[in-house]
């Protein structure tokens, strides 16, 4: 396993399992990041139309593109999100336009419904409209991120589509071992956001200790232990160098012993909301 190892899809696509989220990067820093992601051999980047930022992923990947010899739009794999106030079949698809528009592309490697909104039942519309900009090859691929088993099994009945991925917090105090159980049996990929806990990760001691008998840092334990799992991780940074660190994570491995310490931490503690209320 290496930055260039990928996961294959429901679908027969391939996903980086390990990529760059852009959440709370704003739109004038976006485009350095990219370029440092990039650079440091990062393939995969995720980012939203609630980020307010898709305009600077796109100049970003742009412009490595025009910097970086042999780079090519190709092997790179770009995730933008259909936000909560554009659910709906016509919505959605006036919503997915203008994310391609910003960032500057003509297609998208993966697409997703940011939240279910249960209080709006507008998923299973929006999830048809992903459905339809599949079939027009416009986004390689489809999911959704924050969805529980009844949105899940509510989409797939209706629709007889399986999401490729499911994009859910998923961190060591909140591990979603039943979903990610019902990811595996369906044959859905799982995705990480928030994998470091919003950097409660990086101050705790169990696991520093793991680190240093490893040689790394809590951050970058918590970043195998995805990998390991077999999730799709995407942790965000706006330093080079932390980024280049949370890439170098494929020179060691966790034993069964130190798995079950982190398994132990598992308290179902969120440090975002819960998919059933968000409206």
């Amino acid at each position: 396993m290496d930055l260039s190892t990928t996961l294959k899809l429901n679908d027969g696509a391939r996903i980086p399992v390990l990529g760059v989220g852009t959440y709370k990067i704003p739109d004038a820093d976006t485009p350095a990041v990219i370029g440092s992601a990039l650079d440091a051999g990062y393939r995969h980047i995720d980012t939203a139309a609630l980020y307010g930022n898709e305009r600077g992923v796109g100049r970003g990947i742009r412009e490595a593109l025009s910097d970086q010899a042999g780079l090519d739009r190709s092997e790179l794999f770009v995730t933008t999100k259909v936000w909560n106030t554009e659910h709906g079949f016509d919505e959605t698809l006036r919503a997915f336009d203008a994310s391609l528009d910003a960032l500057g592309l003509d297609r998208v490697d993966l697409y997703l419904i940011h939240w279910p909104v249960p209080a709006q039942n507008r998923y299973v519309e929006t999830w048809r409209a992903l459905v339809r900009l599949r079939e027009e090859g416009r986004a390689t691929s489809i999911g959704v991120s924050n969805f529980h088993r009844p949105h899940l099994e509510r989409i797939i009945d209706d629709s007889g589509v399986v999401p490729a991925v499911n994009q859910i917090e998923l961190q060591p105090w909140l591990q979603q071992a039943e979903l990610r159980a019902l990811h595996a049996e369906l044959g859905i990929v799982t995705e990480a956001w928030s994998p470091l806990a919003r950097g409660r990760a990086i101050g705790d001691p169990v696991l520093g200790a793991i680190g240093e008998r490893h040689g790394k840092s809590a951050a970058q334990v918590v970043i195998r232990w995805h990998l390991q799992l077999g999730n799709v991780v995407i942790p965000k940074s706006l330093s080079a160098e932390r980024l280049r660190a949370n890439a170098d994570v494929f020179d060691f491995e966790l034993d069964a012993a130190e798995l079950a310490v982190i398994a132990g931490l598992d308290a179902a503690e969120r440090s975002g909301s819960n998919p059933d209320l968000v409206d």
